[in-house]
Protein backbone atom coordinates (compact mmCIF):
# COMPACT_ATOMS: atom_id res chain seq x y z
CA UNK A 1 0.00 0.00 0.00
CA UNK A 2 3.08 2.38 1.00
CA UNK A 3 4.75 1.83 -2.68
CA UNK A 4 1.20 2.99 -4.64
CA UNK A 5 1.03 5.62 -2.25
CA UNK A 6 4.34 6.87 -3.12
CA UNK A 7 4.10 6.08 -6.58
CA UNK A 8 0.91 8.04 -7.14
CA UNK A 9 2.16 10.96 -5.09
CA UNK A 10 4.94 10.78 -7.23
CA UNK A 11 2.77 11.05 -10.78
CA UNK A 12 0.56 13.91 -9.63
CA UNK A 13 3.26 15.97 -7.48
CA UNK A 14 4.92 15.55 -10.83
CA UNK A 15 2.29 16.98 -12.86
CA UNK A 16 3.50 19.69 -15.51
CA UNK A 17 4.46 23.34 -13.68
CA UNK A 18 2.50 24.72 -15.94
CA UNK A 19 -1.03 23.38 -13.98
CA UNK A 20 0.63 25.12 -10.45
CA UNK A 21 -1.05 28.41 -10.93
CA UNK A 22 -4.23 26.21 -10.84
CA UNK A 23 -3.36 24.01 -8.28
CA UNK A 24 -2.00 26.08 -5.53
CA UNK A 25 -5.16 28.20 -6.31
CA UNK A 26 -7.02 25.11 -5.34
CA UNK A 27 -5.26 23.84 -2.77
CA UNK A 28 -4.83 27.48 -0.54
CA UNK A 29 -8.34 29.54 -2.04
CA UNK A 30 -10.15 29.01 1.57
CA UNK A 31 -7.21 30.91 2.76
CA UNK A 32 -7.34 33.82 0.37
CA UNK A 33 -9.55 36.94 1.69
CA UNK A 34 -11.52 37.17 -2.01
CA UNK A 35 -12.71 33.70 -1.54
CA UNK A 36 -14.14 33.81 1.80
CA UNK A 37 -15.82 36.34 1.67
CA UNK A 38 -17.17 35.18 -1.37
CA UNK A 39 -18.09 31.86 0.78
CA UNK A 40 -19.78 33.83 3.09
CA UNK A 41 -21.71 36.02 0.73
CA UNK A 42 -22.95 32.44 -0.78
CA UNK A 43 -23.97 31.24 2.99
CA UNK A 44 -25.58 34.51 3.74
CA UNK A 45 -27.83 33.98 -0.07
CA UNK A 46 -28.78 30.58 1.46
CA UNK A 47 -29.94 31.18 4.84
CA UNK A 48 -31.73 33.94 3.44
CA UNK A 49 -33.98 31.59 1.16
CA UNK A 50 -36.47 29.30 2.89
CA UNK A 51 -35.94 26.87 0.36
CA UNK A 52 -32.35 26.58 0.80
CA UNK A 53 -31.81 27.43 4.38
CA UNK A 54 -31.34 23.63 5.52
CA UNK A 55 -28.49 23.10 3.31
CA UNK A 56 -27.06 26.64 4.07
CA UNK A 57 -27.19 25.66 7.20
CA UNK A 58 -25.96 21.41 7.00
CA UNK A 59 -22.90 23.03 4.99
CA UNK A 60 -21.92 25.31 7.53
CA UNK A 61 -22.43 22.29 10.42
CA UNK A 62 -20.55 19.93 8.14
CA UNK A 63 -17.59 21.89 7.22
CA UNK A 64 -15.98 22.68 10.77
CA UNK A 65 -16.80 19.14 11.92
CA UNK A 66 -15.00 17.29 9.01
CA UNK A 67 -12.20 19.94 9.78
CA UNK A 68 -12.14 19.31 13.51
CA UNK A 69 -12.48 15.23 13.25
CA UNK A 70 -9.49 15.84 10.73
CA UNK A 71 -7.80 17.90 13.52
CA UNK A 72 -8.45 15.04 15.85
CA UNK A 73 -6.99 12.15 13.46
CA UNK A 74 -3.63 13.93 12.77
CA UNK A 75 -3.33 14.68 16.39
CA UNK A 76 -4.29 10.86 17.75
CA UNK A 77 -2.66 9.01 13.92
CA UNK A 78 0.56 10.93 13.49
CA UNK A 79 1.49 10.26 9.60
CA UNK A 80 4.01 12.55 8.08
CA UNK A 81 3.16 14.58 5.56
CA UNK A 82 5.68 14.15 1.88
CA UNK A 83 6.61 17.62 2.16
CA UNK A 84 8.39 16.52 5.63
CA UNK A 85 9.41 12.91 4.25
CA UNK A 86 10.14 12.39 0.44
CA UNK A 87 13.21 13.88 -0.35
CA UNK A 88 12.78 14.22 -4.42
CA UNK A 89 8.65 15.81 -3.32
CA UNK A 90 7.96 19.26 -5.26
CA UNK A 91 6.80 21.62 -2.87
CA UNK A 92 4.74 24.17 -4.14
CA UNK A 93 3.27 25.77 -1.20
CA UNK A 94 4.29 26.56 2.09
CA UNK A 95 6.41 23.51 4.01
CA UNK A 96 4.14 22.17 6.00
CA UNK A 97 5.74 19.96 9.09
CA UNK A 98 2.55 19.16 10.72
CA UNK A 99 1.25 15.85 10.39
CA UNK A 100 -1.29 15.13 7.17
CA UNK A 101 -3.27 11.87 8.29
CA UNK A 102 -6.60 12.98 7.05
CA UNK A 103 -6.25 16.52 4.46
CA UNK A 104 -9.01 18.53 6.14
CA UNK A 105 -9.13 20.90 2.82
CA UNK A 106 -10.49 17.37 1.13
CA UNK A 107 -12.59 16.36 4.01
CA UNK A 108 -14.20 19.93 4.25
CA UNK A 109 -14.92 20.08 0.27
CA UNK A 110 -16.31 16.93 0.11
CA UNK A 111 -18.27 17.58 3.40
CA UNK A 112 -20.06 20.18 1.82
CA UNK A 113 -20.16 18.31 -1.79
CA UNK A 114 -22.03 15.59 0.75
CA UNK A 115 -24.48 18.48 1.85
CA UNK A 116 -25.19 20.11 -1.46
CA UNK A 117 -25.50 16.91 -3.53
CA UNK A 118 -28.17 15.80 -1.11
CA UNK A 119 -30.21 19.24 -1.12
CA UNK A 120 -29.42 20.23 -4.87
CA UNK A 121 -27.92 17.76 -7.05
CA UNK A 122 -27.26 19.48 -9.91
CA UNK A 123 -24.98 22.21 -7.64
CA UNK A 124 -23.78 19.14 -5.76
CA UNK A 125 -22.11 18.22 -9.09
CA UNK A 126 -19.98 21.58 -9.02
CA UNK A 127 -19.15 20.83 -5.50
CA UNK A 128 -17.70 17.02 -5.78
CA UNK A 129 -15.57 18.39 -9.23
CA UNK A 130 -14.09 21.03 -6.28
CA UNK A 131 -13.56 18.90 -3.82
CA UNK A 132 -11.89 16.16 -6.13
CA UNK A 133 -9.74 18.80 -7.33
CA UNK A 134 -8.69 20.28 -4.18
CA UNK A 135 -7.78 16.29 -3.33
CA UNK A 136 -5.39 16.49 -6.30
CA UNK A 137 -4.31 19.83 -5.62
CA UNK A 138 -3.01 19.25 -2.14
CA UNK A 139 -0.66 16.05 -3.52
CA UNK A 140 0.56 18.21 -6.27
CA UNK A 141 1.44 20.80 -3.98
CA UNK A 142 3.28 17.71 -1.98
CA UNK A 143 1.74 18.38 1.20
CA UNK A 144 -0.25 15.18 1.40
CA UNK A 145 -0.30 11.79 -0.31
CA UNK A 146 -3.02 10.41 -2.12
CA UNK A 147 -4.16 7.69 0.86
CA UNK A 148 -4.74 11.15 3.45
CA UNK A 149 -6.98 13.01 0.68
CA UNK A 150 -8.78 10.00 0.09
CA UNK A 151 -9.21 9.65 4.26
CA UNK A 152 -10.05 13.35 3.92
CA UNK A 153 -12.81 12.83 1.73
CA UNK A 154 -14.18 9.69 3.33
CA UNK A 155 -14.38 12.50 6.47
CA UNK A 156 -16.02 14.73 4.80
CA UNK A 157 -18.25 12.10 3.48
CA UNK A 158 -18.97 11.21 6.90
CA UNK A 159 -19.55 14.71 8.79
CA UNK A 160 -21.85 15.83 5.78
CA UNK A 161 -23.44 12.56 6.05
CA UNK A 162 -23.67 12.90 10.09
CA UNK A 163 -25.80 16.58 9.92
CA UNK A 164 -27.56 15.49 6.64
CA UNK A 165 -29.10 12.72 8.94
CA UNK A 166 -29.28 14.66 12.00
CA UNK A 167 -30.91 17.30 10.41
CA UNK A 168 -33.78 14.68 8.87
CA UNK A 169 -34.30 13.15 11.87
CA UNK A 170 -34.86 16.71 13.88
CA UNK A 171 -37.41 17.45 10.75
CA UNK A 172 -39.23 14.20 11.43
CA UNK A 173 -39.21 14.47 15.39
CA UNK A 174 -40.99 18.39 14.47
CA UNK A 175 -43.16 16.78 12.19
CA UNK A 176 -44.69 14.05 14.06
CA UNK A 177 -44.64 17.02 17.37
CA UNK A 178 -47.05 19.45 14.73
CA UNK A 179 -49.16 16.34 13.45
CA UNK A 180 -49.96 14.66 16.87
CA UNK A 181 -53.01 15.99 19.07
CA UNK A 182 -51.83 16.73 22.92
CA UNK A 183 -51.86 14.04 25.11
CA UNK A 184 -52.80 16.79 27.56
CA UNK A 185 -57.11 17.20 27.68
CA UNK A 186 -56.99 20.59 28.72
CA UNK A 187 -54.95 21.74 25.26
CA UNK A 188 -57.62 19.57 23.55
CA UNK A 189 -60.87 21.93 24.24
Amino acid sequence: MRALDLQVFHAINGWPEWLSPIMVFLSEATKQTPVRLLLVALVIFLLARKNTRAMGFAAILAFPMANEICDVLKAVFQMARPSVEVTDAIIRTAKLTSFGTASAHSANMAAVAFVFTVYAPRWGAIWIVLAFLTGLSRIYVGVHYPSQVLFGWAVGIFSGFLVVKTFEAYARIRRKATDEPSANPAEQE
